[in-house]
């Protein structure tokens, strides 16, 4: 048999990723936990492949380390080598749910943004422009939905046919801030022997991130420290306020929400 293609489904709390797992895999899944935590792991092979391996990961909100699940979900995407992230996303809040994919994207595997939810998109007045979307973000984006199975065959021919795009990494941040991320990612290519994830270490070293601080120095600290004067910030503040910016910028040029009466459950 083949060397199996690790496939991460990773996605906000709530956004469906239980059921686009089963629908996905046919339910038949092994579980266990997460080494060194009491959290649910969960894999099986996609319908009709043997070597298409999904793994499914705790629902997380970001990368951040905080909270045990955020812990497993960023320690499969560095340490696992996924070869390809299907990023689960409520179509239905794309602001709450790109954030997150903001982060997938600057990983060295590729993404597919699966927009869930998309059956009762018109029931909540809301229209998006998926091929928009997708030419804005630069990834694959399929709109489906777990639940009625809308969309599943098409995402499931894109990973078995290898048609999804490759993660270009855009650069999302102002210009002055990709500029401090371009330093850092020559200064860690230099310094670090193994050269994976410099797009997503740099930006960590940048936020202070717990588990990047060793590899910070003094002239970091020093051109760090004149951003957070020029944006009156926090470090991680700056690339939070920055994220969001580009989100919100995305949903404005890719969705169109309309005035829906209340119905009496919203009452």
């Amino acid at each position: 048999m083949s060397e199996n293609m690790i496939i991460g489904l990773v996605g906000n709390q709530n956004a469906g990723k239980t059921t686009l797992f089963n629908a996905l895999t046919g339910q038949n899944a092994t579980i266990g936990n997460w080494p060194g935590v009491t959290i649910e792991r969960k894999e099986g092979y996609i319908k009709g492949s043997e070597d298409l391996l999904l793994v499914d990961t705790p629902g997380v909100y970001s990368l951040s380390p905080y909270t045990s699940e955020e812990k497993v979900t960023r320690s499969f995407c560095l340490d696992s080598a996924p070869n390809l992230i299907i990023n689960i996303v409520d179509a239905t809040a794309m602001e709450r749910s790109l954030y997150l994919t903001t982060q997938l994207m600057e990983l060295d595997c590729d993404v597919i943004v699966a927009m869930n939810m998309a059956d009762i998109l018109e029931k909540k007045g809301i229209a998006i422009d998926f091929k928009k979307l997708e030419e804005e973000l630069g990834v694959s984006v399929v709109r489906i939905s777990a639940k009625t199975g809308e969309g599943i065959d098409n995402l499931i021919s894109l990973i078995k046919e290898r048609k999804y795009k490759k993660n270009p990494k855009k650069q999302i941040f102002a210009t002055d801030v990709e500029k401090e991320l371009l330093h850092l990612q020559n200064d860690l290519y230099n310094e670090l022997e193994d050269k994976k994830e410099l797009r997503f270490s740099a930006v960590k070293l940048f936020e202070n991130d717990p588990y990047y601080q060793a590899l910070s120095n003094e002239s970091t600290r020093k051109e760090v420290s004149e951003l957070e004067k020029t944006y009156d910030m926090d470090r991680e503040q700056i690339i939070a306020d920055q994220r969001y910016q580009y989100v919100t910028k995305l949903k404005q040029n890719c969705c169109i929400e309309k005035a829906m009466p209340e119905s009496t459950t919203d009452k």
